[in-house]
């Protein structure tokens, strides 16, 4: 449940990337095209982007409907960024701690959003709390599985880990104690995008000169958007998108039903099409560098 977007690129107005596309993530609020779980997201919402010469984000988030908040669409006309992260939240638990609850979170200069659920909630994830410091605990920004999943990365991420292998190893840990759980995470510092595909729909779109977005879905019918394949991790830079295995059985059939990654699937870089390219289909690798899976 969800509907989250990043992009890195040159500067634009929030409102070119969140609101002004034909099938942007404010009409995903109301109307997504490829969410299989929950049909409304209206239970909050946030934007989360950086200003030039300043690593820490600034945010802004609300507990209601993108649609009924006049002063985001004031927002989104005049503050300009090359790193956004945004997100329209359908809660787990309906009305669970409202603003707290929505996403991006953010600690220093990270930003991160989960598009999902773990079912069970809380009592699936109570084996995975001794894996966190009772201060991690007791400072939760919000009482949901989202705010528990982004601890356990951010825990992994305090200790030196890479954000590629933070979050292939808390989806694992998650899945593991709760079967079933969808897990698209998507994370960023504002020069790098991380993100899963696990359980949930996962586009990007590459372009030079246009920088990347990564997705839930894609917000326009361009042909350069590609699909990620189920249980994936994708790392994405300016310059251009890496896919990789999520886990060591991710050439295994997806269990929610979405498609799998080929099996062998080495790490694919995927260069950005030039413009008026025609752009591979959703899978086919533009080059391949072998690599193991994320641990």
């Amino acid at each position: 449940m969800c509907r989250h977007l990043a992009y890195l690129g040159p500067e634009e107005p929030l409102g070119r990337l969140l609101v002004e596309p034909p099938h942007s993530l404010y009409r995903q609020s109301w109307a997504p095209r490829r969410q299989r779980y929950g049909t409304v997201n209206a239970d909050g919402f946030g934007a989360g982007w950086y200003a030039a010469g300043d690593p820490v984000p600034a945010r802004y988030r609300r507990a209601g409907p993108v649609w009924a908040d006049q002063s985001f669409a004031d927002l989104c006309r005049v503050v300009r960024s090359g790193a956004v992260l945004a997100a329209v939240r359908d809660a787990t638990l309906a009305g669970a701690d409202g603003e707290a609850a929505a996403a991006p979170f953010a600690a220093g200069h990270l930003l991160f959003s989960h598009n999902g659920a773990v079912p069970g909630w809380p009592a699936s994830a109570a084996p995975l709390v001794p894996l966190l410091p009772p201060a991690d605990l007791l400072s939760l920004e919000a009482r949901t599985d989202s705010a528990f999943v982004w601890a356990l990365v951010l825990k992994r991420l305090r200790a030196l880990e890479t954000p590629e292998s933070a979050l292939c190893a808390t989806v694992r840990q998650v899945a593991e104690a709760a079967p079933g759980a969808r897990l698209n995470l998507l994370l960023t510092d504002g020069e790098t995008i991380t993100a899963t595909r696990w359980g949930d729909s996962l586009w990007y779109r590459a372009e030079p000169g246009r920088g990347v977005v990564v997705a839930s879905e894609p917000y326009d019918d361009d042909p350069l958007w590609r699909e990620v394949p189920d249980r994936t991790v994708l790392t994405a830079d300016r310059d251009g998108v890496r896919l990789a295995p999520a886990a060591p059985d991710a050439a295994a059939a997806s269990p929610t039903g979405g498609p799998a990654v080929p099996a062998p699937l080495a790490t694919t870089a995927v260069t950005p099409a030039a413009p008026g390219a025609p752009a591979p289909a959703a899978g086919e690798p533009v080059s391949a560098l072998p690599k193991e899976s994320c641990t």
